[in-house]
């Protein structure tokens, strides 16, 4: 009986989706595009400083290695032959910048999370070299405006503040890589022959890569000051990278390889021009597939490399709205404020409010991403009264999380010209009936959950079960599994919306220019104040 089951199963593709706040691995059906098993592990963000985020290397790669070896423990107590897992497909967190040392295999420093802020400084002095302080100015290049998001600048930081990683570099035994590298190299081998490699995807959220010519970009490396000889070799997100060299899938090629919003547009399967998916992780990115030609946006949103599957595949570009916070407002309102101790109360809280009252969140932690791109304004919560409570400030946040999917939808259908009929939505705060129920009510629109929310992993695993010499997943549209949905029809009258989402503008204007580079370290601000009493 356990025999013909596992004949029935057929090829099976394990998915590594390392995120910001947790790393997980996925084993699906390349049949069926069924979920068999996964486990998740959560990472620790550090914040050393204000507006610092960092991660440690090797804790990720040790959650994804307890992650693999967990979930194959899990398909064997299922009586599912693990041999049958033919791929591994990786998605990541994109911008996120690691060095290491290739010849001990450590890391010279903690990863830089994509949402760190430090590089504001560094932003603003190399805008200085640029004709007209102009922060487009390489946006026909690489589709991305100056900011602190990218990993250039990041990267730039490092080289300018890490000794050791200097010395690395000049030794000439440093590598440069996104997560994905990161977890490729030490995957495939590490120091005995690990394989230094990124896609297309990532390489785009650099700022060192031309989005038309598909490579390094010699002038911004320049630009930057980037030496070319520590950047990955920039592959296609569907072929096979290398093999895995240890742990209960050793041999299996790794095959796949997609930014995380990436991999959750192929696995919403968004391959016509004009569909768009929107994922609520940690932020919120809002993708739209613009097929081979790249579109420019006139309304702040970034053009990027949606996928390349397969070398002798063309390549296919997107338009992205990036929000930095979205989850990360919940988990700052469990571990930060304390008004809830999982992030699932904070559903509860809202649906017992059932309105703001008036109260408006602006979570700009990082400053403002798309449609602003604004570093200067930080979060506020405003319209507060008397009457306000932790429901509404809960409702507020999500509200928030509403809110600035609306912007990034209207710009979107400003450059586009084509208004969106429904937004296809995925991610863990997707479960959140109540913000999914809002998110409706703020659009004016349907949003469409697939039932199985884990799209980003079954993004990669698709990809790394289409590669050539792996081949066991058909990415041909009349092959592709549909998926069944839950919808969200509006349910207020578009006028309220309207209102409310005026308001919302009102509070985000109010959020900007707050912090000033110049300004005083806390310790001057407060002897300052000592000083007065002392006149």
């Amino acid at each position: 009986m356990a025999a013909s089951d596992r004949m029935v199963l057929g090829p099976l593709v394990g998915s590594i989706d390392q995120g910001t706040s947790s790393s997980r691995f996925l084993v699906f059906n390349a049949k069926t595009a069924e979920l068999l098993s996964h486990h998740q592990v959560e990472i620790q963000q550090k914040f050393p400083k204000e507006g610092w985020v960092e991660q440690d290397p090797k804790e990720i790669l040790r959650s994804v290695h307890e992650c693999v070896e967990r979930t194959c423990e899990k398909l064997q107590q299922l009586n599912i032959d693990i041999t049958n897992i033919k791929a591994i497909g990786v998605s990541n967190q994109r911008e996120t910048t690691v060095v290491w040392d290739k010849t001990t295999g450590e890391p010279l420093y903690n990863a830089i999370v994509w949402l760190d802020l430090r590089t504001q400084s560094t932003v603003e002095r190399l805008l200085k070299r640029i004709p007209g302080n102009n922060k487009s100015f390489f946006k026909f290049r690489t589709g991305l405006p100056l900011s602190t998001y990218f990993s250039a600048v990041k990267l730039r930081w490092l080289l300018d503040n890490v000794e050791e990683i200097r010395q690395a570099v000049d030794d000439g035994r440093a590598m440069f890589g996104t997560i994905d590298s990161w977890l490729i190299w030490c995957l495939t081998g590490g120091k005995n022959g690990g394989v230094h490699c990124t896609d297309v995807t990532n390489a785009s959220r650099t700022m060192l890569f031309n989005i038309h010519s598909l490579d390094w970009d010699p002038e911004l490396c320049q630009f930057f000051d980037i030496p070319m000889e520590i950047l990955p070799k920039v592959r296609s997100s569907s072929e096979i990278y290398g093999l895995m060299k240890s742990g209960a899938l050793t041999g299996v090629p790794i095959s796949g390889c997609l930014g995380d919003q990436s991999a959750a547009l192929v696995g919403q399967m968004c391959f016509q021009d004009g569909q768009a998916k929107n994922t609520y992780g940690t932020g919120c990115f809002l993708l739209c597939n613009t097929g081979q030609k790249s579109v420019f946006s006139d309304h702040g949103l970034l053009t990027t490399i949606a996928y390349k599957l397969g070398r002798d595949k063309p390549v296919c570009y997107a338009l992205e709205g990036s929000v930095a916070i979205a989850g990360a407002v919940v988990r700052w309102l469990r571990d930060n404020l304390g008004i809830v101790k999982t992030s699932q109360e904070v559903e509860k809280l809202a649906a017992e409010a059932g309105t703001s009252y008036g109260c408006y969140f602006v979570p700009a932690f990082s400053g403002l991403y798309a449609p602003y791109w604004e570093p200067s304004a930080r979060g506020i919560i405003c319209g507060l009264t008397q009457f306000t409570n932790k429901n509404h400030i809960a409702f507020a946040a999500l509200e928030a999380v509403c809110f600035q999917t609306r912007e990034i939808l209207d710009a979107m259908n400003k450059d586009c010209g084509i208004p969106l009929s429904q937004l296809q939505v995925d991610g863990g705060m997707t479960n959140n009936k109540v913000l999914m129920q809002l998110q409706s009510d703020i659009l004016c629109i349907p949003v469409v959950k697939p039932s199985m929310p884990e799209t980003t992993a079954l993004g990669a695993a698709m990809a790394a079960g289409a590669a050539e010499g792996v081949g066991i997943w058909s990415l041909n549209p009349g092959d592709l599994t549909a998926v069944t949905c839950e919808r969200f029809e509006p349910q207020i009258n578009p006028e309220e919306s309207e209102y409310r989402y005026a308001r919302w503008k009102k509070a985000v204007m109010k959020s900007m220019g707050w912090e000033t580079s110049e300004a005083p370290s806390n310790e001057l601000q407060h002897s300052h104040q000592y000083n007065k009493f002392e006149d």
